[in-house]
């Protein structure tokens, strides 16, 4: 990795706005600026300044800007570095960049200014993911889970972790010195209490892990259900816009539409789907089988019946599968209903004329994923979420000498205890380590923005 030129980038998304930020970093960022603006501020002041580009002739000013700088190692990136908030839209921006370019920096790669904060050891690996997180994040709860990694939750955490580990590890190695018979009284259910103990925190972070999984992700929900089922009517009303056509013509809705929606704090991607029918046209047909595509992909499926109807769609649900949060029955139309008709009948009933149910609906949404982030039926952990793969094989370590332990004689054996345990302190030890691989650095920081 490149770490002793200078890095230069805009930090702010493109387009039509007031400003835009042009970031520098490096052991030349302060050069840079003596280029540009014939000055550099006293680091942590700021001071306005004529913007010139270096290579023009007679130095043309591209822009009048404000410049702040920030001297190591008391800068994001623990480097030098300097700001330049200029004008926002796509000419200006772009000209102070290439001012910059000529002055001696280079073209920052996507994410190399955070890249360059874990490295200089301004931030660490989980507060890199962090970043990133707070970032992308759709809902308000997400962003105060990622703000609290920010803090550096994740590495307290894992460390409170691994020490309870190597503690419990210490001890099983400690009785494996001695004779039986110096033991106390008690040892074996102690041990078995202490390996019982980390395997119900292990399983508390593997769920917060999976949560947050969720919270970054995000969940696919998919409306199922006959031609006018209604899919597309809950779906603009749950959204509270009319974003699909709603007709009474069957079989409108050839196409998934998707849109994201905060539902319990969890961004959900909340897809309407062609009606399950048998079609001789072959748009439909093709719009069909999306349909079986997507639910069988699906975290949670809605599976609308409609009020006027007595049953439908128990066959899609059956044909592809049960998704990890499970099949949701929802009687749409429940307006067309008498009072005692809907009391009589067991399921979740919504009306999107009346906005009826659509609160309760949004509870078991979130509820189902509740469960899924505290059952394990998430999506699996990416090559780049090395907390949550960590936790889970440390726990599925100590599960297999649980299982070793009672199949061989239902007593506990040191010496299975002492592998299990002291294998998934090695498995957590990653999380507090000081090594990562360089793969792992790429996976997170390749899924940055450039200028960040």
């Amino acid at each position: 990795m490149e770490r002793n030129d200078t890095i230069a980038a805009i930090a702010t998304a493109p387009g039509r706005a007031g400003v835009s930020v042009v970031r520098v970093s490096g052991p030349d960022a302060f050069s840079v600026a003596e280029k540009l603006a014939g000055f550099v501020p006293e680091p942590g002041r700021f001071r306005f300044a004529k913007i010139k580009d270096p290579m023009a002739r007679g130095g043309r000013t591209v822009d009048e800007a404000i410049v702040l700088s920030f001297a190591h190692p008391r800068s994001y990136t623990g480097e030098d570095v300097v700001e330049i908030q200029c004008h926002g839209g796509s000419v200006t921006p772009r000209r102070v960049l290439e001012a910059c370019f000529a002055a001696g920096a280079r073209l920052a790669r996507r994410g190399e200014f955070t890249e360059r904060a874990f490295l200089n050891g301004r931030i660490d690996y989980g507060q890199a993911e962090s970043v990133l997180d707070l970032i992308d994040a759709k809902t308000e709860r997400a962003a105060d889970e990622a703000v609290e990694g920010l803090g550096g939750r994740r590495r307290r955490e894992a460390r409170e972790l691994y020490d309870t580990a190597v503690g419990v590890s210490a001890t099983i190695e400690h009785a494996l010195d001695v004779s039986e018979e110096e033991l106390p009284d008690g040892f074996h259910d102690s041990v078995s209490s202490m390996i019982a103990d980390l395997d119900a925190r292990l399983g508390d972070a593997a769920r917060r892990a999976r949560e947050g999984k969720l919270l970054r992700d995000g969940a696919l929900v998919v409306l199922a259900g006959q031609p006018n089922a209604g899919k597309s009517s809950l779906m603009n009303a749950l959204l509270g816009e009319s974003r699909a056509i709603v007709s009474a013509r069957p079989g409108t809705t050839r196409d998934s539409i998707e849109e994201w929606l905060d539902v319990g704090g969890y961004p959900i991607r909340l897809v309407d789907t062609a009606g399950i029918r048998e079609s001789g046209d072959e748009i439909e047909a093709e719009g069909v089988r999306r349909t079986a595509a997507l639910v069988s992909k699906a975290d949670v499926v809605l599976l609308l019946t409609p009020a006027d109807h007595s049953d439908c769609g128990t066959r899609l649900a059956i044909e592809c599968g049960e998704p990890p949060g499970g099949v949701v029955d929802v009687v749409s139309k429940c307006d067309l209903l008498a009072d005692g008709e809907r009391r009589r009948c067991g399921r979740l009933m919504v009306s999107a004329k009346t906005g009826s149910g659509l609160d309760e609906l949004r509870c078991e949404i979130a509820a189902r994923l509740e469960r899924m982030a505290a059952s394990g039926d998430a999506a699996q952990p990416s090559p780049g979420e090395r907390d949550l793969s960590a936790i889970i094989e440390a726990r599925d370590i100590l599960r297999r000498f649980a299982e070793a332990w009672r199949g061989a004689c239902g007593q506990l054996d040191l010496v299975l205890a002492a592998n299990a345990v002291r294998g998934a302190a090695e498995k957590l030890g990653a999380l507090v380590g000081a090594t990562y691989s360089e793969d792992l650095l790429e996976s997170l920081f390749s899924r940055f923005c450039v200028g960040k």
